[in-house]
């Protein structure tokens, strides 16, 4: 059970009674304009907290993210915050982190890519900026906790410990892109929309209920700092062109590109290859090495993965100790699939899997899960395929 002060209390609406262990903390909740992250606010201030609204200006030029109302880092989007913690009756403030968002996870997307990996900026935000840079300063300014509003869950066991779980509903559970948390940073975290077995229509009925003009805002698509969704001419405008080579698993010349970056692990659409395959079938981009710009291609079956080794990795409590049996997710939005995992050196983690999946690229995080609970995520470095021929047969 979610026992973190600041859980929705009984009542109606989520309102009502203070937490159950009596304390009325200071909450600082983070604000992005959307209907999620207002209902959040709404509930911790209804628990009996004393709330302050924060919206993080994550741009040194608001009109160079999106426009309207798909992004969270507009000005719009600001406004659209600031009316919601008038309606609570919540203090707020803008906050300006645009530099530190721009070194820690702009530029690490950027330098991410131009090294042959695929990032997730997501989950490096929520580990730079929501949970480092915003988390330190509310503890200087004397808050005990951030509040967003995330699907997830923090449980507190008997010795007052703290676990990342799952949320309630699967459907909506965002627990992969805060795997990068640690205990430090779980203790001062507050999730009030994760063990509420509602659907998204029913937080939009809850927000309507509570007078918030967000009520019917559509949710955020895509990445926030790239305005028109071109992920590739967002790169080509930092990086330049680079012609290079699109090569089969021989080394055969098949094509050309214009900049390795452009290209992920598993992408089948927009090769403009001028050979067909022999077989007829579609070919698949398995490597991309930025060394000698070239990106390599081949069947689907040679897309299998059997294992693969993880470096930087957190831990949402303390490491584990030994190998060990998981679950394993690779994606924000992908499934969970059984593996074994041993950290090697205190700094590698050694994931191989049960049966091989598909679509794993150097750069993505694998988070590890025991039944709900999020052990931790580490960054992939490399990963270990069966030859094609080996697979076919």
């Amino acid at each position: 059970m979610n026992e973190f002060p600041g859980a929705p209390s009984p009542g109606p609406r989520h309102g009502g009674p203070p937490p159950r262990d009596g304390r009325r903390l200071r909450v600082l909740a983070a604000m992005s304009g959307g209907v999620d992250s207002a209902v959040a606010a709404a509930r911790a201030a209804a628990a009996g907290h004393d709330v302050t609204g924060v919206h993080l200006a994550l741009s040194a030029n608001p009109q160079s993210f999106r426009t309207g109302a798909r992004g969270c880092c507009t000005i719009e989007d600001s406004h659209d915050a600031r009316r919601a913690a008038d309606v609570i009756g919540i203090p707020f403030y803008v906050w300006d982190l645009a530099e530190r968002f721009r070194e820690d996870v702009v530029e690490d997307f950027v330098n991410e890519y131009a090294s042959g990996r695929t990032p997730n900026p997501c989950l490096r935000c929520n580990e730079k900026i929501k949970f480092a840079a915003l988390l330190d300063k509310a503890i200087a300014l004397g808050f005990d906790a951030v509040c967003t509003g995330h699907y997830a869950t923090v449980v507190v066991g008997e010795d007052g410990s703290r676990e990342l779980h799952r949320a309630s509903d699967m459907a909506k559970d965002q627990s992969y892109v805060l795997g990068v948390l640690d205990e430090r940073q779980l203790a001062h975290a507050m999730f009030p929309l994760g063990d509420t077995l509602t659907t998204k229509d029913e937080i939009r009925a809850e927000a309507e209920a509570r007078g918030l003009a967000v009520a019917k805002k559509p949710d955020s698509h895509d990445i926030c700092f790239i305005a028109d969704g071109d992920t590739q001419g967002f790169l080509e405008k930092r990086l330049g062109t680079a012609e290079g080579d699109i090569v089969d698993e021989d080394g055969t010349r098949l094509g050309s590109h214009t900049g390795a970056y452009g290209y992920t692990i598993g992408q089948r659409k927009g090769l403009r290859l001028g050979v067909p395959a022999a077989d007829g079938k579609p070919r698949y981009v398995l490597d991309i090495s930025p060394v000698d710009n070239t990106v390599t291609v081949g069947p689907s079956e040679a897309l299998d993965v059997d294992a693969l080794t993880a470096i930087k990795p957190r831990w949402c409590g303390t490491a584990p100790a030994g190998p060990g049996t998981y679950t394993a997710q690779l994606r924000a939005h992908g499934g969970e699939t059984e593996v074994s995992a041993e950290l090697i050196d205190g700094s590698e983690l050694r994931v191989t899997f049960t049966e091989p999946v598909r679509g794993v690229a150097p750069g993505q995080a694998v988070v590890l899960y025991d039944g709900t609970r999020v052990v931790g995520s580490a960054t992939i470095a490399t990963t270990e395929r069966r030859p094609a021929a080996s697979a076919r047969s």
